[in-house]
């Protein structure tokens, strides 16, 4: 059994995913860590799958999948659900969030169940600020307090502790990791926030924008209010 497993969903990021894989594979070996990297390519349309492989090719560490295009949040879940590791990491392939910021949360393993990221330097549109905001009001009211940045896609977690809510998540949740926020503060788990440094993508695009944006934040919203009510009512 490996001691931590990444996961990292990838959707037409050709551009920088080989550049992204070279770095953290750099960084985890440093650490001297019995890791492996799950790529997900969530049906990318560019080059991204050959470029996945090309790295795969001389680095196994690297487990590549190749699936239809889901989405971002169910392709999250995939993940978390087919790892048997002791440390789930996951973190997004767009390179906002660098590699060497990781140390910072795995020193902090020992003691705690859940280390998650607080971006700093985040200057996002009015919209994103805006659904961040009921994000985090909402997690706090249904499942309780302990989480500033609720969707951080740079989080550590004993996958122990989480292994049987996520089991319960439908496969089709847009933000399970909005949800794994609310349920360690539900379960007054060990938590730790780090700040971590995040900087704009300068390849590729987001991609929910506009009016999808507030779409699936609102179908987000009622996935994390169903969710809360359904581990109640069992």
């Amino acid at each position: 059994m490996k001691n931590l497993s990444i996961i990292m969903p990838v959707y037409n990021e050709g551009e920088v995913i080989a550049y992204v894989l070279e770095d953290w594979l750099k960084e985890l070996r440093q650490l001297n860590i019995n890791f492996e990297i799950c790529v997900y390519n969530d049906g990318s349309r560019d080059n991204t799958l050959n470029e996945i492989n090309e790295v795969a090719l001389n680095n196994n560490e690297i487990k590549v999948f190749d699936k239809t295009n889901s989405g971002h949040g169910s392709t999250i879940l995939s993940g978390y659900l087919e790892s048997s590791s002791k440390w789930i990491f996951q973190t997004d392939s767009d390179n906002e969030i660098k590699p060497n910021e990781f140390y910072q949360l795995w020193n902090k393993r020992n003691d705690n169940d859940f280390i998650i990221g607080i971006r700093t330097n985040r200057n996002s549109p009015l919209s994103r600020k805006i659904i961040s905001f009921f994000s985090r009001l909402t997690t706090q009211i249904l499942y309780g307090k302990g989480v500033v940045d609720v969707n951080c896609p740079y989080r550590l977690f004993r996958n122990e502790k989480f292994a049987k809510s996520l089991n319960k998540m439908s496969k089709d949740t847009i933000a399970p990791n909005v949800i794994i926020s609310g349920i360690a503060c539900l379960h007054n788990m060990k938590i730790v926030q780090i700040p971590v440094e995040f900087k704009p993508r300068s390849t590729g695009e987001v991609s929910i924008q506009k009016w999808k944006l507030i779409k699936v934040a609102i179908q987000s919203w009622l996935q994390t209010v169903g969710f809360r009510i359904k581990i109640f009512m069992n």
